[in-house]
């Protein structure tokens, strides 16, 4: 019996009151006032932290926004490249975890892939691909460097993956495909150091007491050949004369050739393509300028050697031995004059080298349509030049 049943059976008795549950069941539903209190109380705290965490909640959402956007509210934009780099007048920059070009992934699981991190320092990570039934117990070696004008472009983006497919189906080869740091973070020459790292790598790997078997099991090390698209051509020409002919440093890994993919090579003087190029080109001449004005070093021109071969102030490259080189540009590129240009000045120095230019083609044709009639085209000419410098 509650305390108040007792008490009210006390009552009861003390007044001779035989029927006491009206007044029972009225003390029994009424709580003490301290106890109403206390429950409101409660109450209105728990409501009131509730309230406090949803606001300062929705204001670090705020803060972490105004910070990516590099506070839109006071900075300015200044640059913006293909809608995933934006740099803004204060310094800030945002870069977009999102690829330019939103096209599937073709990934039929004739080839298979995966990524390796070859350079811990600065996080950088490569993707190799081979057949999964190769038609050879050893296959040749095909870097394959993405481009996107120093800033943007990444070996993970779907056109670059599914170019990357058709190469390593197509050529039966193993395909490294690296990335590397991008400016204007990372300004020049940060992005030709990372494809030098990319094939230090490799090396490592030959040499290694235990390395990665997935690669070593099929790989020829003794027949490697560095292609690279836009950017990534300017990287493999870099490469080139930096590695020499026979590449001896790298040894026992030993480079046979190179394939320029529309190289991007600039200059302070126009050429003719670039000037009367028209504006609604894929690669125009204000994305082109802005991709150097981002990427060049701080205080350079795109005379720098880097970027212009045989500017006024590159060393001269007709003593430098070189291994064999193919050139291939689309006719309708701004980049076309650059590139045809440095294959006949190449030439010219008794180089060997080939230039192929495919007629009313725009800058990256063969990866924004990869299965395109001049696609595989190109695919063929790529293998001729494999076959013909494998030796």
């Amino acid at each position: 019996m509650s305390f108040i049943e007792r008490h009210l059976h006390t009552l009861c008795f003390c007044h001779h009151i035989d029927k006491p549950t009206r007044i029972q069941k009225q003390l029994a539903i009424r709580p003490p006032p301290f106890l109403t209190l206390s429950l409101l109380f409660v109450l209105s705290f728990s409501l009131f932290s509730l309230l406090f965490i949803c606001v300062f909640l929705i204001f670090l959402s705020c803060k972490k926004e105004m910070s990516n956007t590099g506070t839109a509210a006071t900075a300015s934009l200044v640059d913006e490249c293909r809608g995933v780099l934006f740099v803004y007048s204060d310094g800030s920059i945002v870069r977009l975890p999102k690829p330019s070009f939103s096209v599937p992934v073709h990934d039929d699981g004739s080839v298979v892939w995966k990524d390796v991190v070859f350079d811990p320092v600065h996080d950088l990570s490569l993707r190799l691909y081979k057949p999964a039934l190769p038609v050879s117990t050893k296959l040749p070696i095909f870097y394959y460097i993405h481009g996107g004008g120093f800033c943007i472009g990444s070996r993970a983006w779907p056109n670059c993956q599914n170019y990357c497919f058709n190469l390593a189906s197509e050529l039966q080869a193993v395909i490294i495909s690296p990335d590397y740091r991008l400016a204007p973070e990372n300004r020049l020459p940060a992005a030709i150091e990372d494809g030098y790292m990319a094939v230090k790598w490799l090396q490592a790997q030959a040499v290694a007491n235990e390395p990665d078997t997935w690669l070593t099991e099929v790989a020829d090390f003794g027949k490697v050949f560095i292609s690279g698209d836009s950017a990534g051509g300017n990287i493999a020409h870099n490469l080139a004369v930096r590695l020499k002919a026979g590449s001896l440093e790298l040894a026992p890994v030993r480079v046979k050739g190179y394939i320029l993919l529309a190289p991007f090579f600039g200059g302070t003087v126009r050429t003719k393509s670039e000037a009367e190029g028209p504006r609604e080109a894929f690669l125009n001449l204000e994305l082109i300028d802005r991709f150097w004005r981002l990427s060049i070093p701080i205080g350079e021109t795109t005379d720098h050697p880097l970027i212009n071969p045989f500017g006024p102030v590159s060393p001269s490259l007709e003593a430098v031995d070189l291994d064999p080189i193919l050139v291939v540009v689309g006719g309708s590129d701004l980049l076309k004059d650059r590139a045809e240009d440095y294959a006949k000045t190449l030439k010219n120095f008794g180089k060997k080298v080939e230039y192929v230019e495919f007629e009313g083609k725009q800058h990256g044709f063969f990866t924004i349509d990869p299965n395109s009639e001049d696609a595989n085209r190109l695919m063929q000419i790529i293998k001729h030049f494999i076959a013909e410098n494998s030796s």
